[in-house]
């Protein structure tokens, strides 16, 4: 460490482990020289603190519960906001942190570093997602009026009470900026994969079908967010209607969506033509998609899901695996025709005839995996951390 960096912290209401974006801004601080404390969920197994690429993880014993009800996550997120702030407000004496940036969701957690920035240190606060949106895709039997106003309301309060914001893309910057959020207030930084984390040189060389079955593979939560439901009935028709083409899916996550997808396995008679691995470490992810043929981002499209990018998208594509992604505004917009190939939201026979293609044409396939590649190559989070760097250092207090 060079003399005088003080250290960052990272708060995130995950596990750490688990979370790429987090990893990937803590590992470019790491080596810019400043040292990194984490504030993060702690799982079954885990010790309460350790040292993650050498960054000092500091685990509260708070579990996620996906799935559970309303009252169930607001105990979970309070947990958590009240111990975070405990951990940082007893840490800064002796640490002295340059800098805090807590990720969101909830929006409000930012709120736990707020004797911090009252005492001086600048905080930023990383919104991953559109917290108003996010609730009414996933609660909408809750959501109404008044409880979405009372959500943006806090997101705004919670933007204002930290130094800087950034997000994810240009479409919720935009949302942001017409929220009243000032420009200068306000940055992006992108949610893509690392080259160097998703190396096709450090992994053997799959040519298509190569064993002579068409291998599927997602990588991702198995939740409602995600129309896994849209693809385990498309890996069923195609079984109906191409009986010669061995074909297999492997899903590797966890959610509360497992459940009721292998009913649907069961129901649909392809429990061997599907495989639930269950979630598998961020360091696994890329052997996973490198030994499959076709990457799957199902996301079933609503308000929330029209300013997102899966970032599973960019992991196949750096993988140079083809891609078949759910139809959404910001995929159009990402990649040209001839690259991604997309289907209609909910459409089980579109997705199905996308998969067939890159079966059955070869080159467009071929062209479909360097076009991808070439765009990933271009934005991916080694041309992004310099500027996220420079972000965090103009901000941060040394003295």
């Amino acid at each position: 460490m060079r003399s005088g960096r003080r250290p960052v912290a990272l708060v995130v209401h995950a596990y750490f482990e688990e979370d790429p974006r987090v990893r990937r801004q803590a590992e470019a601080i790491l080596a810019s020289g400043r040292p990194v404390d984490v504030i993060a969920l702690r799982r079954e197994g885990d010790s309460a603190e350790g040292d993650v690429g050498g960054a000092h993880v500091t685990r509260i014993d708070v579990q996620r519960h996906q799935g559970a009800g309303i009252g169930t996550y607001l105990a979970e997120y309070l947990a958590f906001f009240v111990r975070a702030g405990l951990v940082l407000v007893r840490a800064q004496p002796r640490r002295r942190y340059s800098l805090v940036q807590v990720a969101t969701l909830p929006d409000w957690l930012v709120l736990a570093a707020l004797p911090l920035r009252l005492a001086g240190v600048p905080v930023v606060i990383d919104l991953h997602e559109a917290m108003p949106d996010f609730f009414r895709s996933r609660f909408p039997g809750a959501s109404n009026p008044l409880v979405h106003g009372a959500l943006r309301l806090a997101e705004r309060v919670s933007i204002a009470a930290a130094s800087h914001a950034i997000t994810v893309n240009d479409a919720l910057r935009d949302r942001l900026l017409g929220l009243g959020v000032r420009p200068d207030h306000l940055s992006v930084v992108r949610n893509t994969p690392s080259l160097a984390r998703f190396d096709t040189g450090a992994y053997p060389a799959r040519p298509f079908m190569a064993d002579g079955t068409l291998r599927l593979v997602y990588a991702g939560a198995l939740t409602p967010t995600y129309e896994l439901d849209v693809a385990i009935r498309a890996v069923a028709a195609l079984v109906a209607r191409r009986a010669d083409l061995p074909i297999h899916l492997d899903l590797f996550g966890r959610g509360d969506s497992r459940a009721a997808l292998e009913a649907l396995v069961a129901e649909l008679g392809v429990a061997d033509r599907v495989t639930f691995h269950g979630r598998i470490p961020i360091e696994d992810v890329p052997a996973a998609v490198a030994a499959a043929d076709v990457g799957l981002a199902p996301t079933r499209r609503d308000p929330f899901t029209d300013s997102s990018l899966s970032t599973k998208i960019l992991e196949y594509a750096a993988m140079r695996r083809p891609v078949v992604a759910t139809r959404l505004p910001l995929v159009a917009a990402t990649f040209p025709a001839g690259t991604v190939a997309t289907y209609a939201p909910g459409d089980v026979e579109d997705f199905a005839a996308r998969i067939l293609e890159f079966v059955d044409d070869a080159p467009a396939r071929d062209r479909a995996v360097a076009g991808t590649a070439a765009l990933v190559a271009g934005m991916a989070w080694e041309h992004d951390a310099p500027a996220y760097l420079a972000l965090l250092e103009g901000l941060a207090r040394d003295h």
